[in-house]
């Protein structure tokens, strides 16, 4: 099968499963795709006369597609890209020490608990995975992916404050979530000493030279943008910015992720006030939403098809059912004692914790860098955890968030006319 024939199929079956979704389930459009894609999963696994060697066709198209590569070190790029260049960065400014606690102390915390309590619940199982592995599957379930979640949190009404909090922790812990998973995975392979300083030095190269290179490949775009005003020329320097960046950063072997949302905020701000027209900001808009729409379209097709490759057996689906939980009380704690902290310095919407804690979706990078995972004797269960732990969070958690939301703001308001009622003169109102 053909490069074209595959990217053809992926786009078609999104479209088609697009359609289904908007005109039938109404879902939010990943959960809808994501549902319907994984339907037509488990049904051809059925024994069905009429789905004979459908089931083989399509398991060789997923053979010839390395979700991995393909996320990592492709999509990835333009999916941040085009999340940062629509995030305020006065907004952001404005809860830049809540988003940079949760964006790195938050994923390491996560990393740590995850992994000593998937440790423990794996050996439980008599499943013997390394402790490190386990470490990996910390750092690679760790990352929360905002695609679903903020649809949602703006049809329930949430804060804008809250919208800003998921986006920006959203933006920056993917970068952060895969530095540390490199960073374990390069010391489970014995290419790096285990100790905390050369833990620290590799976190800080990866972390510090991507935040760099954004700012350097950011400021050269700022600078020719400032010099043009042709939205097709500027429209493509966005694009080169994306992709030509994203490949810099790599070569460099520092944090791609990191560099490429730098160079977002940059010009999706600083570029867009400065050296746009209106005609340009207009066209600009319009491409990146819809590279936003049309790939995150793909991507929880191709999360739902993942099922007919993956080993599953009884046991490795029980741990993942017991990994769910596990995923959620980490989650919980990682934010919840931060926030908790913070509470004595700054006020935070209500519920904060709870929303932060179940609208912490997992999506395609986790699932993506299990699948990165070298062949060998721990693969199948790091995947096949990491799998139930996504669909688990996209649709139950996803599904759910919208009815938490609205009852937790209920609450709220209820508490807060209580209040003003009970002040004094209140009853006379």
């Amino acid at each position: 099968m053909r490069l074209f024939d595959i990217i053809a199929i992926l786009i078609g079956l999104s479209a088609v499963f697009s359609w289904l979704n908007h005109r039938f389930l109404r879902l939010p459009t990943a959960i809808g795709l994501m549902l319907i894609a994984l339907a037509m999963s488990l049904a051809m696994l059925l024994p069905l006369p009429f789905l004979d060697g459908f089931e083989r066709d399509v398991q060789q198209m997923l053979a010839r597609i390395d979700f991995g590569d393909t996320l990592l070190h492709g999509m990835l790029s333009f999916l941040l890209f085009a999340g940062a260049l629509h995030v305020n960065l006065h907004d952001l400014a404005k809860q830049k020490w809540v988003i940079g606690i949760l964006a790195t102390a938050s994923v390491v915390g996560a990393t740590l608990l995850i992994g000593g309590g998937a440790y423990l619940l794996f050996g439980l199982l008599g499943l013997q995975v390394p402790f490190l592995y386990c470490l990996l599957f910390g750092a690679l379930i760790s990352p929360t992916d905002p695609i679903a979640v903020l649809g949602i949190l703006k049809s329930a009404g949430a804060p804008k404050s809250l919208e800003t909090k998921i986006a920006g922790e959203s933006l920056f812990n993917d970068g952060v979530a895969v530095v540390a998973f490199l960073v374990i995975a390069r010391i489970a392979d014995g290419g790096a000493e285990p100790t905390l300083a050369g833990v620290l030095a590799l976190f800080a190269g990866e972390a510090v030279g991507g935040l760099i290179v954004g700012l350097a490949i950011g400021s050269l775009a700022y600078l020719m943008l400032q010099r043009v005003d042709n939205y097709s020329v500027e429209v493509l320097i966005t694009l080169a910015l994306a992709t030509g960046g994203y490949a810099l950063a790599e070569h460099a072997h520092v944090s791609a992720p990191i560099a490429v949302v730098i160079a977002g905020l940059l010009i999706g701000n600083h570029g867009r006030a400065n050296a746009m027209s209106e005609r340009t900001i207009e066209h600009l808009d319009t491409f990146w939403e819809l590279i936003d729409e049309v790939l995150n379209a793909v991507l929880f097709v191709l999360i739902g098809l993942e099922v007919l490759v993956l080993t599953l057996t009884g046991e490795l689906l029980f741990a993942g059912l017991l990994a769910i939980p596990l995923v959620l009380a980490a989650r919980l704690v990682s934010v919840g004692l931060p926030i908790g902290i913070m509470r004595r310095f700054r006020s935070f919407s209500p519920g904060v914790v709870a929303i932060l804690t179940w609208g912490g979706l997992r999506g395609g990078v986790s699932v993506a860098l299990a699948l990165s995972l070298p062949d060998g004797a721990y693969r199948d269960a790091l995947v096949v955890v990491t799998y139930v732990v996504v669909v688990f969070s996209i649709l139950v958690q996803g599904l759910t968030l919208g009815p938490l939301v609205r009852r937790l703001a209920g609450e709220a308001r209820r508490e807060a006319a209580g209040l003003e009622a009970a002040a004094p003169g209140g009853a006379e109102r």
